[in-house]
Parts: structure tokens; C-alpha cells; sequence
């Protein structure tokens, strides 16, 4: 077999195709090891080989291929270079990981073999004063403040509601993001859509507004209401315009967004639309301190597909009992653990659930989990968020367990409980103001699976970097008020992302992902439950026992896997 024939198969075998215009020049073998790193890479062209041997970036090599394929069916090319050139410019450093863009983290693993030598490997792959009933609430006043400061936590306060205390969540919502959105230069001079419903003459215009219905004309252009305080209107996207096009399929009902255009009679012709999102130069923050953060999520105690085996095997390596020196050192080294929902797997949370338990009363399955989780070294502090299969409301936001059900999960001194969400400050000291951890369930998450078509064909419950994403970019955990239940006595919306995070934290659909996006690290924990009847129904596919680490010095992350 000749050296072209011998790299094409290594490539087909990686799952990559190979243009054929790579074949034309020497091909360095070293592209083989690189291509590891390079999970979405699809197609290998000469472009994309510049890129790489650069060891500048990781691409969103999806979002590269769009353009290339747009490129060839226009025969114009110039929008791809142009993409071509800004990927190649990215920040984000494989060496030093003080980047800003977009990095995915999923095709190396580590497993856990108390036998082994190998070294763990890295993964390549508000500013505003908060209402009264916003503010941190400590249930538990137990830890070090310097280690553990929660900076925002819920308090439900139940009463009768009325109509205005919805219409209070849409519009606390609007008003934040419309004042997010306010700054960007596109949308500089904004009006109102009572101004905009006055025009007559044509113009160039940008509005603010939040997204009430999308709808598709027989002819497959997009058109949507978007609604500020003052009114509705109309705006038109068409299918000749296929960026534009590409990014109004990603929209949802309820979100907040802007838009820039050409006005008509009664609508908007839009060339632009304008999420609220990360800023660019967000700050990658390192601490300054050898310290280690892990995260779980959805451990399902009670279940009897619960893996006790791996999770005390887990255990173990905490309490530097496994691994080699190595691993040990990082034990060692761990200080903050978040959990992210799911403690325990509930009781009538899914139909025919009862068959699948090995502890059918709720206290007993908390009982079993505190005996798990206070073998747990002291010194490690522990942030536990509330999921779907708790004992608590469904509502968003949760409250933070209740002793009635729960009282084991009081009694512990290094554990923080929280609401779900909840944000957390870890790590702060004189001369650093530590990490800001955003540590939300993920219920929302099936919702965006189902209809952001980018999401569903990208890999879905796959491919939970791609919904934290999405929801970063909209600064909301919850965008469409479907896609989650609400609690609505908050006179501000609980479910914006107000203050940026370090760390984004989720659980909820079993599958274990690490990205980065804009200087902010996305981590969805595994689970420690074997597949259910019911997820094998719905077609998911869970991928248990992995832990994500993070070195809270240099932020890079690695995963160790205990099955």
C-alpha cells in the first residue's frame, strides 16, 4: 500500500474524508496525531491542514464547513476565506488555555485503573444590584466564607398569583437583555415598535423586541412578531439571505433579540439579528493556586441501576486509597466538589420507575446517599444543586431541599446546599476574586433538543456544549417559557444569566461534555446510573462514571472515567 493509499484509509478509519487537492502536496504524518484533538473535523482540505499544523486554535470545524460548502455552491469563496482567516486568529491556546473562543472537549478519556501508571491527559476535544428576594440566602452558614460565597440563591415565597406577576417575569426579562443589547453598535439607534409601526418611508432601522410566534411563508421565508412594551410587528426573513436564514431557524419563541433592517409598511426586512450574549473579551481567569474542582451530577442513589461499585471506587480515589502517584497527587489537591442534581432517583418520576428501585422510600434513598457522600475527606468543600428526581418542587427555580425529606443532607460541615439554579464563588482570596459558578440541573435542556434543529443534528443529548451555548448567547437559562416549569413570585426574572461565569455546570441528560465558549468553561456531568427502561425508550444513550477535573491554576480539564 503507497503512503497516499496507507493515510487515506488511517483517515476513513478516523472518520475523515480527504479532499482530494491535500493529496497534491507532501502530507506530513504528524496531521494523523493532530486530527485526535479535532473530534468535529469531517472533511481534511489543505485549508483546514494550515489550521491545524498552526496549533494556534480549536475550530468549530461545523461552522467552517457551512461556509465551505455555501463557498462551492456560489462559486465564491470570499466569505469562507474570511471565516477561514478569523478562526485562524482565535486566542485559544492548546499550550496555554487562556482563550476566548469556542473550544469542545470530548474525544480523549482517561480510565481509572488502580493498577495503572498512565498520567491523567487533558481533554482537547450581575453586574446590577439584585432585588430583595434575589439576594444570597445561606441556609446553612457552615463553611469559610473565603472558600465558599454564594452569590445568588432563590427564596420561593408562596402566595396567590395573578396574571402581573407573569407579565412581570417578561418584562424584567426584557428590560435587562434590551439593556445588554442597547450597547452593541448595530443596535445604537434603536426605536421603539410604535415609531417603527409609524414609518412610511424606507429606512434603515434596529428594534429590540421578544420573539412571540415564527412562522414560515409558502414560499419558506421566516416571518416574526417580535413585542416590546409598546406594540407588535412584523419582521421578514428571507431564504435568500442564507446566513441570516440559517441563524432565524435557531430561534425560539419568547427569547429577547435585536434587529437591524430596512423598514416597510407595517414590517421589518431584516439584514441582522443581535443575541444578547457573552462579550468577546470576556477574562479567562486563573487562580493562583494548585487547586483541583470536580463535578458530578445525576448519581441516582436508590436506583437499582445505580453503580455503587464505581461510585465507591471513586470514593476510594478521594481518599487517595487508588491510583498512582500521580492521580493520587490530584486527590490530594481537590478542593471544591459541585454536584449538579439528581442525588437520588425519586419515586414516580417516570412511568414503571417503581420496578427499577432498590430503596422505594425517599428518606432512605437520602439516608443512602449522605452514607456515601460523607466519605468525602472534610477538607473538601461540597455545592449541591437540587434536580428533576429531588424531593422539591419541579418549578424553576428549586428551592434547596427540605429537611423533612432530606434532613441527612443538613448534617454534613463541608457541604453547601443551594438552589437550582445558584451561582457560587469558589477560591477567592486577597488578591484574586475567585470563580463564578453557574450550577444549573439542565431541565430545559429536552426542550432545545427537540426544537433548535442545529442541536437535534449536531448530536443532541450528545452535544451539550452546543445547548450551553445556545443558552449563553441568549443570557437565560430558559429562553421559551415552555421549556421549563416557572415559579413565578420573583418580580425578576430568576433564569437570566446576569452575572458572567468562570464555570458553567449542568447535569440532567447523562452525558458528559466540556467545551469552552468565550473564556467560559461548559461542563455537563455523566451520571452514575446504567440506562433505564425509559431512556431506552426515548432513544438516549448515557455515558456513566466520568468525572470532569478542572485545575483551577492553568484551566485545563481532564476526565477520569470509573467504568
Amino acid at each position: 500500500m503507497d503512503k497516499e493509499s496507507e493515510f487515506i484509509k488511517n483517515m476513513f478509519e478516523k472518520g475523515v474524508l480527504v479532499n482530494k487537492d491535500l493529496l497534491e502536496k507532501k502530507i506530513d504524518p504528524s496531521i494523523i496525531d493532530k486530527i485526535e484533538q479535532e473530534s468535529d473535523l469531517i472533511v481534511l482540505n489543505n485549508d483546514y491542514v494550515d489550521v491545524i499544523n498552526q496549533q494556534t486554535s480549536l475550530i468549530d470545524w461545523y461552522e467552517v464547513d457551512i461556509y465551505r460548502v455555501e463557498a462551492e455552491k456560489e462559486r465564491d469563496d470570499s466569505i469562507y476565506q474570511s471565516h477561514l482567516q478569523t478562526f485562524k486568529q482565535s486566542t485559544l491556546m492548546l499550550n496555554t488555555p487562556s482563550f476566548s473562543q469556542e473550544q469542545n472537549i470530548n474525544s480523549l478519556e482517561s480510565d481509572f485503573d488502580e493498577n495503572s501508571n498512565f498520567l491523567l491527559t487533558i481533554e482537547t476535544s450581575l453586574d446590577e444590584e439584585l432585588p430583595a428576594d434575589l439576594l444570597t440566602v445561606s441556609l446553612e452558614e457552615k463553611l469559610d466564607s473565603k472558600e465558599i460565597e454564594i452569590v445568588t440563591s432563590f427564596k420561593n415565597v408562596p402566595k396567590k398569583y395573578v396574571v402581573k406577576d407573569f407579565t412581570q417575569i417578561f418584562l424584567s426579562r426584557y428590560r435587562f437583555l434590551e439593556g445588554l443589547l442597547r450597547n452593541r453598535k448595530e443596535l445604537e439607534n434603536t426605536m421603539a415598535i410604535n415609531r417603527l409601526l409609524s414609518k412610511k418611508e424606507k429606512d434603515n432601522v434596529a428594534l429590540i423586541g421578544l420573539v412571540e410566534d415564527i412562522s414560515e411563508t409558502q414560499k419558506g421565508n421566516l416571518i416574526l412578531t417580535l413585542e416590546d412594551p409598546t406594540g407588535k410587528i412584523k419582521v421578514l426573513v428571507t431564504k435568500t439571505n442564507k446566513n441570516l436564514y440559517g441563524f432565524a431557524k435557531e430561534l425560539v419563541v419568547d427569547e429577547v433579540v435585536g434587529i437591524s433592517g430596512i423598514s416597510g409598511d407595517k414590517i421589518i426586512f431584516a439584514d441582522a439579528i443581535i443575541w444578547p450574549d457573552i462579550p468577546s473579551n470576556n477574562e479567562l481567569k486563573k487562580s493562583d493556586k494548585e487547586e483541583y474542582m470536580i463535578f458530578l451530577s445525576d448519581i441516582h442513589v436508590g436506583s437499582n441501576l445505580f453503580m455503587k461499585e464505581e461510585f465507591e471506587k471513586f470514593l476510594k480515589w478521594l481518599n487517595g486509597e487508588l491510583g498512582n502517584e500521580k492521580q493520587r497527587e490530584i486527590a490530594k489537591n481537590i478542593k471544591y466538589i459541585a454536584i449538579a442534581g439528581d442525588l437520588v432517583d425519586g419515586i414516580g418520576i417516570y412511568p414503571s420507575q417503581l420496578e427499577e428501585l432498590k430503596i422505594k422510600d425517599i428518606i432512605l434513598q437520602y439516608q443512602e446517599f449522605n452514607n456515601l457522600i460523607k466519605q468525602i475527606p472534610s477538607n473538601k468543600q461540597i455545592i449541591i444543586c437540587p434536580g428533576n428526581h429531588d424531593a422539591v418542587h419541579l418549578a424553576e427555580p428549586q428551592s434547596a431541599f427540605d429537611k423533612s425529606f432530606s434532613p441527612t443532607l443538613f448534617d454534613l460541615p463541608n457541604v453547601t446546599l443551594v438552589t437550582n439554579p445558584a451561582m457560587v464563588n469558589v477560591g477567592k482570596t486577597k488578591t484574586f476574586p475567585g470563580f463564578n459558578v453557574l450550577l444549573y440541573h439542565g431541565s430545559s435542556f429536552d426542550y432545545y433538543v427537540a426544537h433548535v434543529e442545529s442541536i437535534r443534528n449536531n448530536g443532541g443529548y450528545h452535544r451539550a456544549d452546543l445547548i450551553m451555548k445556545f443558552l449563553l448567547k441568549r443570557r437565560h437559562l430558559a429562553p421559551s417559557f415552555k421549556s421549563t416549569p416557572y415559579f413565578p413570585g420573583h418580580k425578576e426574572d430568576p433564569l437570566l444569566i446576569k452575572k458572567i461565569p468562570d464555570f458553567f455546570v449542568s447535569g440532567h441528560i447523562h452525558y458528559s461534555n466540556i467545551s469552552n465558549y468565550k473564556g467560559i468553561t461548559t461542563i455537563c456531568g455523566s451520571c452514575w446510573q446504567e440506562k433505564t427502561s425509559f431512556q431506552e425508550k426515548m432513544g438516549h444513550e448515557p455515558e456513566p462514571a466520568r468525572v470532569p477535573i478542572v485545575n483551577l491554576k492553568t484551566r485545563e480539564v481532564k476526565i477520569l472515567k470509573f467504568k
